[in-house]
């Protein structure tokens, strides 16, 4: 139509939509994993975006970003990909799975059980009612007593260890 003006988005929020993309993996042929501020600074400047650190610190703050281990390292993590660890990076990190009839214990390499109890719990999983993490080891609660066993057979599967 003539006349009509097509606004585009602010700067700050088409930034942080590229923000978004670029921890999500899109647009630029890329995996997605993003390991430091500085790397991402990079990448949006690739995009044409201008950015101080604090800048960026603001803004990954406003759209949740957050660091977390991953199999491959740590990365960061956007709401966009759910926010959520996908339980596939946290495979390797996972040593096994046992379990009582009332409590699933999940053991991990050293350090990642808060990671590997954060992808469980942001997994969704309906017989999962929550973790508690320490160094290594995350115990994970099934919603329903006595349902350890069939839940640690689950959790065996879903991370990879049968």
């Amino acid at each position: 139509m003539p006349g009509t003006v097509k606004t585009q988005p602010p700067p700050r929020e088409a930034r942080r939509a590229a923000i978004r993309e670029i921890l999500g993996g899109g647009g630029d042929g890329r995996n997605g994993a993003v390991a430091s501020q500085a790397e991402l600074r990079r990448r949006l400047r690739a995009r044409g975006f201008k950015a101080s650190q604090a800048t960026l610190s603001r803004d990954m703050a406003v759209i949740g970003a957050q660091r977390a281990a991953g199999a491959d390292g740590p990365r960061y993590l956007v709401d966009g990909d759910g926010g959520a660890l996908p339980l596939e990076p946290v495979r390797r990190l996972v040593d096994g799975v046992d379990h009582s009839d009332t409590l699933v214990v999940v053991r991990t390499t050293a350090r990642p059980a808060s990671t590997v109890a954060r992808a469980l719990d942001e997994a969704h999983l309906d017989d999962v009612l929550g973790t508690i993490a320490g160094d290594d080891t995350v115990f994970v609660a099934p919603r329903r007593s006595r349902e350890g066993d069939r839940l640690a057979r689950r959790l065996r599967t879903l991370l990879g260890l049968e």
